[in-house]
């Protein structure tokens, strides 16, 4: 079963949920609010993907950051333990596919290419 992880507020992830809908994806979605981020599961997604990718430097959560958080921020064990303190911080939506792979953030020519 494909995952969709993200916040339920977040237009981006309305728009990923929708596409997936559309296109008659089954998905479950995750909600880092209510479930918050699976500490397992943050970690596959750093190594898939790498940790400058999943971190979102460019979001309100990170820019509300002071400049000493931001500046603690250098490798992937520092980028995971912000994730897991601030789930805003991370790029949304997180979706692992059926088949095992993981992307993050909704580019829908991607996510055509995969079905």
């Amino acid at each position: 079963m494909t995952t969709l992880y993200g916040i339920p507020n977040c237009d981006t992830v309305k728009r990923a949920r929708d596409w997936l809908a559309t296109h008659g994806v089954a998905h479950e979605f995750h909600d880092f609010k209510k479930a918050g981020v699976p500490a397992g599961r943050l970690k596959a997604w750093v190594d898939a993907a790498g940790w400058e990718r999943v971190l979102n430097r460019k979001g309100t959560t990170w820019r509300k950051l002071d400049a000493a958080q931001q500046a603690a921020v250098v490798d992937a064990a520092s980028a995971q333990a912000l994730m897991r303190e601030q789930a805003s911080v991370i790029k949304r939506p997180v979706v692992e596919w059926d088949d095992g792979r993981i992307t993050v953030g909704f580019d829908a020519d991607d996510w055509q290419a995969r079905l």
